[in-house]
């Protein structure tokens, strides 16, 4: 671990920590079950890390190889300056496979994790054979019309734009860790149940750092003035998943909403739709067993 670094690793019993250079990167990877089994790559999103799947490794490492890396700018991997866009973050991720001399795996994403395994899939689909997507929209979705829609998209994006103002996201992600708490418990469905005060903290400390509080202003910074933009007039509207995918949508996710999700039918002929019950944003950990079972259906489905 960087010198740099007082955080501890969160422990997990069976799990392995490994560190390692793609490109110029120093990329953090918690890995589980054995070796010569076949692998399964799980992206977490923002504001967490490898420790988001926490609930899902040892099952999933009684049939695979599980590996969670830490995407850039978040949790033990490095966090450089840059745009942070979530094609580099998919580039990282193919690096890795590339490091680790994976040819091809299955692949699970969660939050922004969810939007770079999107992109594998599409620019990579030789390397991803099946995909589990949860708590992200697809990137078909068709907006709905109207002011009142658009007022309800606007809401929903309130606390992207904070986090994504150049000064007052840097100062709220680092130094208000309650906003980031209220972040969990706003958009999710019984935050009591779902995490303990030690494990909110392992998320929430990493912000502290600068160059991770950084990372968190771009990431949302380059969506909202560059991204959206560029789904919304259809840069991906001609391109076409293969994959046997499913996409989980929490019933009580304010943002990933479940009615937004149909249109990707043309796009992704693979993929299905489950909605969770009593679950909203989180769905790795508020909603574990459903996400497990999914995807053990999924993986077991001819690529």
């Amino acid at each position: 671990m960087p010198g740099r670094d007082p955080r501890r690793l969160p422990e997990l019993p069976g799990v392995e920590h490994e560190f390692h250079a793609v490109g110029g990167l120093r990329m953090h990877v918690a890995a589980a079950g054995r070796r010569d089994a076949e692998p399964v790559v799980l992206l977490h999103g923002w504001p967490q890390h490898w420790y988001a799947w926490r609930r899902l490794i040892g099952p999933l490492a009684e049939h695979y190889r599980v590996i969670c890396p830490d995407l850039r700018g978040f949790g033990w991997s490095e966090a450089p300056p840059g745009t942070y866009r979530k094609s580099e973050l998919a580039a990282d991720v193919l690096g890795l496979l590339d490091v680790l001399g994976l040819e091809r795996v299955r692949l699970g994403g969660h939050d922004w994790g969810g939007f770079a395994g999107f992109l594998l899939c599409l620019d990579a689909p030789e390397r991803i054979s099946h995909f589990a997507a949860a708590g992200i929209s697809h990137p078909w979705v068709q907006r709905e019309p109207g002011a009142r829609a658009a007022l309800k998209t606007l809401r929903r994006l309130a606390y992207m734009a904070l986090i994504a103002s150049p000064v007052a996201g840097r100062q709220v992600v680092r130094r208000l860790p309650g906003f980031t708490r209220a972040v969990f418990r706003a958009s999710s469905f019984d935050p009591d149940r779902t995490w303990s005060e030690a494990e909110l903290e392992s998320f929430v400390s990493q912000w502290a750092e600068p160059d991770r509080a950084a990372a968190s202003v771009a990431l949302y910074r380059t969506f909202l003035t560059r991204e959206i933009r560029e789904i919304a007039s259809g840069a991906l509207a001609d391109r076409t998943m293969p994959q046997p995918a499913i996409q989980f949508v929490g019933i009580a996710d304010p943002v990933i909403r479940p009615e937004q999700q149909a249109g990707s039918e043309a796009n992704a002929p693979r993929m299905r739709l489950r909605v969770v019950p009593d679950a909203g944003h989180w769905l790795p950990e508020e909603a574990p067993d459903a996400v497990l079972s999914g995807m053990l259906e999924l993986f077991a489905e001819p690529a």
